[in-house]
């Protein structure tokens, strides 16, 4: 970024870098844009194959050719978070006043900030309306921001495995994670950077970490009680079942790919996660206006299914438009990555449902119904346009020009308006299926219907185009 990103605390982040990939093509419109935010230890890698890698994406079940957010269809973002090692600027980043690593002179970070540092990428790339955004566990946090924080932007928002707040429970895990990293001799208050790092802190944390993403019935099924590599026990403290072996593997790979500092920052965010205002959901939900996917998972202990039923409740209360699906798994937390199955049938279902909300333009040119023909065919000449609503002075819809309609006056030698616009209207609503309006622009034969509210005032705009893009990219 070539500005300073002001945080939530007050702080100042000077210049951050944000590191992100995409996935597929924008459209003209570029009404096609869904962002990904990733969990806690993820990154901006979601889908594909880097060289060298020995595994794809970390998302890659439903990101790509006809899966569920089909790169054919959709232009696909995903950014690395700010405070994470992974590209963006974090804590082992080099500080611009000093030259050498924040470590700990590294502000502190929040959700909002992340979901910030975000819309600061999307005015880079020229983007002002996201047709979805989707994640899970944190990343399902920054989704939530993102209606609250930018409601007009957003059209969909997948919200999965996640929480508006967090509970004491998961507070105290994290703070045991980071306290097994600032135990560790070699964690030196965050200046490490030149040194030995705090592997074995940040081994434990992740120990930790990766238990509450288990259920009990997938460690059963993974290892149930059996031993590593004996059949009988040797009565001492060493790793002798199989969940320790597994256990001490995960936590010492997570060192040689994730840094110790942002993991401090990281679990701090989602400590101080708490949407609520006035101790109220519905309060902090008043304003959301996208459509919405809940999804839980039935074995996740960390973000149990009530929890995210409290999200359901609350944002029905506020009318918001909300489905609510339960995704059926003994993996635990961790389901969200793994069932490719379900995952697809869910994801595919709502983002099917697209209304004309979802691929309309809201940028609508109107003419007046006391314009002169010349008047309206200088405004469609100078706005390419070849259909534009005529309304009155309360801005309802009266009738439509188009080109044709122009060649008529010509032939007929008018300049009124009145004489040459069609009166009777197709028009349709935000709500209305894309698929419903695809059908009647085909049995009218046009490819343009202006979108009206309930009081017939003229809100925006559907193109056979719009369509085309979504449906038969």
């Amino acid at each position: 970024m070539k500005e300073d990103l002001k945080l939530e605390t007050g702080d100042i982040l000077k210049t951050p870098t944000i590191a992100y990939e995409t996935y597929g093509k924008l459209n003209k419109e570029k009404s096609n844009v869904i962002l990904i935010c990733h969990a806690l230890t993820g990154d901006a890698h979601a889908a594909g194959w880097h060289e060298g890698d020995k595994k794809p994406g970390w998302w890659n079940i439903i990101i790509g050719p006809e899966k569920p957010l089909d790169t054919n269809k959709y232009f696909i973002i995903c950014s690395n978070v700010i405070g994470s090692c992974k590209g963006s600027t974090g804590p082992s980043s080099i500080n611009p006043d000093t030259g050498k690593p924040y470590a700990l002179d590294f502000p502190i970070i929040t959700i909002t900030d992340m979901v910030n540092a975000q819309k600061k990428l999307l005015d880079h790339l020229g983007i002002s309306q996201l047709f979805a955004v989707v994640g899970g566990s944190m990343g399902g946090m920054q989704v939530l921001q993102w209606t609250i924080n930018y409601p007009d932007m957003i059209r969909n928002a997948i919200m999965i495995a996640s929480g508006a707040y967090s509970t004491p429970q998961q507070i105290a895990f994290n703070a045991v994670e980071r306290r097994a990293i600032t135990e560790d001799p070699n964690w030196n208050k965050g200046n490490y950077y030149d040194k030995e790092k705090p592997e074995q802190g940040l081994s434990v944390a992740r120990m930790i970490g990766h238990i509450t993403y288990l259920s009990n019935e997938s460690m059963y099924e993974k290892f149930g009680r059996r031993l590593q590599d004996k059949n009988d026990f040797s009565y001492d403290f060493s790793n002798e079942f199989q969940v320790e072996s597994y256990l001490e593997y995960q936590g010492a790979s997570f060192t040689k790919k994730f840094d110790a500092n942002s993991y401090l920052y990281m679990t701090k965010a989602l400590d101080y996660y708490d949407v609520r205002v006035n101790n109220s959901l519905e309060e902090a939900f008043k304003n959301i206006k996208s459509k919405m996917l809940i999804m839980s998972i039935t074995s996740d202990w960390l973000y149990p299914n009530d929890h995210m039923e409290e999200i359901v409740r609350a944002l029905r209360a506020n009318n918001v438009n909300v489905s609510y699906s339960k995704l059926n798994s003994e993996y635990g937390h961790d389901a969200f990555l793994i069932e490719n199955g379900q995952m697809n049938y869910i994801l595919s279902n709502f983002l099917s449902h697209a209304t004309v909300r979802d691929v309309m333009s809201s940028n609508i040119i109107t003419i007046d119904e006391k314009y002169t023909v010349k008047k309206a065919a200088e405004l469609m000449l100078k706005e390419n346009k070849t259909h534009i609503p005529i309304v009155d002075n309360k801005n309802h819809i009266v009738g439509i020009i188009t080109a044709w309609d122009l060649s008529k006056a010509i032939a007929t030698n008018t300049d009124n308006i009145d004489d040459i616009m069609t009166k009777d209207v197709i028009t349709c609503h935000e709500g209305d299926s894309i698929y419903d309006i695809r059908d009647m622009m085909q049995k009218y034969s046009i490819s343009s219907i202006p979108v009206v509210n309930d009081e017939n005032i003229v809100i925006g705009n559907i193109t056979s185009y719009h369509i085309n893009n979504l449906l038969e990219a």
